[in-house]
């Protein structure tokens, strides 16, 4: 009787374990998930998986459908549609950002950051999450941060070799002015562009150069257009993934949990392929023909003086706690 008992349980639970899994509080959705890079770049390559985890968590229910080379508008102008409710989600650079939680600033000030591991730490652990949280009040939701990476030099006019070699370069920057103040430092004639604009802002020489990830440089095809690139790493740059709080607040807490999880799932992914990829950019360049050089580090320290105005800036204008917060944090991980 003991053993019928047992074995009429499992079947039992056999049986109701698909009807537990298929109870789920899941409706067919199609989630318009926009990007500006190509399909064939790390948020191309992260956003198709995405899609395949959301897809397999949620039996096929909740569809995601990319759109790349910002076929939905530049960062900015996705942002503003998320926030009005017409799309579902995104992924873009938190320095577009800064127009609407004016705090997100501070991670484009220079040279804050000396390695993955630190970034990687910040970013996952409570200051990275109090700024996304943030975003809640202004009709955003911030979910993950991915990979865009440390940011380079490019231009088609002369090797940098030192600050001075910069000027009068007319160089695309982010609409951001943090970006336009540091640059402006160096010399450089700051032209703020929307990155769907700047192959052929660079293709037609209104613009002399760019600075982006050489994982960017590379998929981006700026090679193209670009001669001379300068190993500055002079800025991190996240990707952050957002959903609109609008269509976010209408879902259940089902299908709350398979995005998360999915977007937790893609930035381990992302972060990855965003490392390895970037490792090979600088070879790859190489051969396209680009001209690559570092700077000293006696040069990059100068650089380092120059723009010690631009945090001063930046504290001044009401982000001095905010920045003293950041760097303890970078300091509990960095290495004595």
């Amino acid at each position: 009787m003991f053993r019928k008992l047992l074995l009429a349980t499992g079947i039992a639970a056999a049986l109701l374990a698909p009807v537990a899994a298929s109870a789920q509080d899941v409706k067919s959705r199609i989630i318009r998930f926009g990007y500006g890079l190509s399909e064939n770049s790390n948020q191309g390559r992260a956003v198709k998986f995405f899609a395949e985890e959301v897809s397999k968590r949620s039996g096929g229910k909740l569809k995601v459908k990319g759109f790349a080379d910002a076929s939905l508008g530049s960062d900015m102008q996705m942002q503003n549609t998320l926030i009005g409710g017409a799309q579902e989600m995104m992924v873009g650079s938190t320095a577009t950002l800064v127009g609407v939680v004016k705090d997100f600033g501070v991670y484009d000030l220079p040279f804050l950051f000396n390695d993955e591991k630190e970034v990687d730490s910040v970013l996952d652990g409570p200051f990275g999450e109090k700024l996304m949280k943030s975003l809640s009040d202004k009709g955003l939701v911030g979910l993950v941060y991915w990979e865009n990476g440390f940011r380079n030099l490019t231009n088609s006019k002369r090797p940098i070799t030192k600050v001075e070699d910069m000027g009068g370069i007319k160089l695309r920057v982010m609409q951001n002015p943090v970006y336009i103040d540091m640059f402006n430092r160096f010399g450089v004639n700051a032209v703020p562009l929307a990155f769907s604009e700047l192959f052929a802002a660079l293709e037609t020489g209104t613009v002399d150069g760019q600075e982006n990830p050489v994982a960017i440089i590379q998929s981006s095809k700026f090679y193209e257009v670009q001669k001379y690139l300068t190993l500055t790493r002079h800025v991190y740059t996240p990707f952050i993934v957002l959903a609109s709080k609008r269509w976010w607040d209408g879902l259940s807490a089902d299908e709350k949990k398979i995005l998360q999880e999915a977007a937790v799932a893609s930035r381990e992914f992302e972060r990855k392929d965003s490392r390895e990829a970037s490792a090979q950019s600088v070879a790859y360049l190489k051969e396209k023909g680009m001209q690559i050089n570092e700077l000293s580090p006696a040069e990059l320290e100068r650089m380092r003086e120059m723009i010690k105005p631009t945090f001063d800036r930046y504290a001044t204008e009401g982000g001095a706690d905010l920045l003293k917060e950041l760097q303890r944090e970078i300091m509990k991980v960095r290495k004595p």
